[in-house]
C-alpha cells in the first residue's frame, strides 16, 4: 500500500492514503538513505509504501524516491541531519525585524540549504503590522534591498490585519510548500490564517528572552481549500548546513555564482584573490556586504571542519 506522510513524530508516522484516510505507522528495523544518516529518516511530504497491521495501523517498509528534500544539521549530533521536508514545491522562510529579531545568517542558511537542494524560496515578512515606524519601515527597506540583488522576494504579511494573506494563499494553490523560521515568528498564526483552522495553537513571546516559545512540536501537513499542501515544521534557533563542499558554496548565494564567471582564475574562492569579479561587485555595491559577509563565515566553517577531519 501507498500513502503520503502527513505528520511525524519522530517515532510514529500518519500515513493518508486515496481515500484520505489515515493510518498510524510505525518503521520496521531501520531505513537507511543513501548513506545519509538522519535523525528522521521519513518526514513529512515523503511517499512511503506499508502494510497493514489493522485497520488503523501499518508497518512502513520503504521510502519513495524524492524529488528533493530540505535538509539541516540536527542539533542534538553534529554527524547527524534532520530532514525538514520532503518533496517540497516552494520554501517560505518566516522572518520578523523584532518580536523576536531574526538574524540574516539564519535568513542565509536557510536559502543556502534550499539553492542546494533545488527549491525556490521566498522571505515572508511576518507581524507587519508592528513595523510602521520609521526606524522598522527603514530596516524593511534594507531587508528587501539585500535580497532583492540575491534575486529574493520578500513578501510582507500580517495575520492580524490580514495584509497580503490572500496573496500568499493564492501562491499556495496546487503547490507542497514548507514554512520554516525561528521560534515566535508567527508560523502557526499564518498556517491557521490559510486553513481556516481554529484548534492551531500559538504561543506568547516569552517576555524575559524576547524569543519565541515552540507551539509546534513535530512537522504536519495541512491543506487549504484551493488545494495548497502546507508542511509546518517546529521552530528552530539555528539553521546548519550539511554536506555542501567548500568549492561548491558559492553556487549557492545566486548574486555571487551570477558574477563569478568573470572571476580570473577558475578556482576563484572570492575571498583574496586578484582580479576578482565577485569582490569588485561587492565593492560595487552589487552584492550585498552581509551577504558576501555570511558567503565568508559559511566557507570559514566548512574549512575549520575539513582540518578537523584531518
Amino acid at each position: 500500500m501507498k500513502g503520503l506522510v502527513v505528520k511525524s513524530t519522530g517515532n510514529s508516522y500518519k500515513v493518508r492514503v486515496d481515500d484520505n484516510t489515515i493510518i498510524d505507522c510505525r518503521v520496521k528495523g531501520k531505513l537507511r538513505l543513501n548513506g545519509i544518516r538522519s535523525t528522521n529518516p521519513i518526514a513529512v511530504g515523503d511517499y512511503v509504501t506499508f502494510e497493514y497491521e489493522n485497520e488503523e495501523n501499518g508497518i512502513i517498509n520503504d521510502i519513495v524516491d524524492r524529488k528533493n528534500y530540505i535538509i539541516r544539521k540536527a542539533s542534538n549530533l553534529s554527524k547527524e541531519s534532520q530532514i525538514i521536508a520532503a518533496n517540497v514545491d516552494m520554501a517560505y522562510v518566516v522572518v520578523t525585524i523584532h518580536s523576536p529579531q531574526t538574524l540574516l545568517q539564519f535568513i542565509d542558511r536557510f536559502l543556502v540549504s534550499a539553492e542546494a537542494y533545488g527549491i525556490p524560496c521566498t522571505i515572508l515578512l511576518n507581524k507587519y503590522d508592528l513595523y510602521q515606524s520609521e526606524e522598522d519601515q527603514a530596516a524593511i527597506a534594507e531587508w528587501k534591498e539585500i535580497y532583492e540583488l540575491a534575486g529574493y522576494e520578500i513578501l510582507c504579511v500580517s495575520t492580524t490585519t490580514g495584509y497580503n494573506m490572500q496573496e500568499l494563499k493564492n501562491r499556495l494553490a496546487g503547490k507542497v510548500s514548507v514554512f520554516s523560521g525561528n521560534s515566535g515568528v508567527g508560523k502557526t498564526s499564518i498556517i491557521k490564517w490559510l486553513t481556516n483552522l481554529a484548534d492551531l495553537k500559538t504561543s506568547e513571546i516569552s517576555k524575559s528572552f524576547h524569543k519565541g516559545q515552540h507551539t509546534t512540536t513535530f512537522a504536519e501537513m495541512y491543506e487549504t481549500d484551493n488545494k495548497g499542501m502546507i508542511i509546518d515544521t517546529p521552530g528552530v534557533k539555528a539553521f546548519g548546513l550539511l554536506n555542501l563542499e567548500e568549492e561548491e558554496m558559492s553556487h549557492y548565494f545566486p548574486e555571487i555564482f551570477r558574477y563569478s564567471s568573470d572571476c580570473q582564475f577558475y578556482n576563484c574562492t572570492h575571498s583574496h584573490e586578484p582580479k576578482c569579479n565577485v569582490i569588485r561587485a561587492v565593492e560595487e555595491g552589487k552584492i550585498a556586504i552581509s551577504r558576501y559577509q555570511n558567503y565568508l563565515t559559511f566557507m570559514d566553517d566548512k574549512n575549520a571542519k575539513h582540518r578537523e577531519a584531518q
